[in-house]
């Protein structure tokens, strides 16, 4: 059987866990995947292709990648969500900043 105090340290850790997740899911992967988008279509669009900023944009490319399958996709797996809603987070935290990064470089590209 398990005492009291170790009871309340694993609902504890369970919660600082939700809790971590939920911030990077909400906060941190939008807000990375965001400017990664940006970054990434100002690479395309520039023409610039030198081996220096290659790297850069193929190291952030596997890096979001991660991210998002990591502490996106697995993370809401890990919480007992279906495929499905943890197909649907990782499109809501991370395809659509991504693409809303992408559209606001187009978008100052062309003024």
């Amino acid at each position: 059987m398990r005492s009291s105090a170790q009871s309340n340290q694993a609902q504890a850790r369970s919660w600082g866990h939700t809790v971590f997740a939920g911030t990077v899911r909400l906060a941190l992967a939008p807000i990375i995947l965001l400017f990664s988008g940006f970054f990434t279509a100002n690479f395309i669009i520039s023409g610039q292709y030198t081996w220096p900023r290659t790297s850069r944009v193929v190291a952030l490319t596997v890096t979001v990648l991660i991210l998002s399958y990591e502490f996106v996709y697995k993370e809401q797996l890990g919480q007992e969500a279906t495929a499905n809603r943890a197909r649907m987070a990782l499109v809501y935290s991370c395809l659509i900043p991504y693409l809303t990064g992408a559209l606001m470089m187009l978008a100052l590209w062309k003024l």
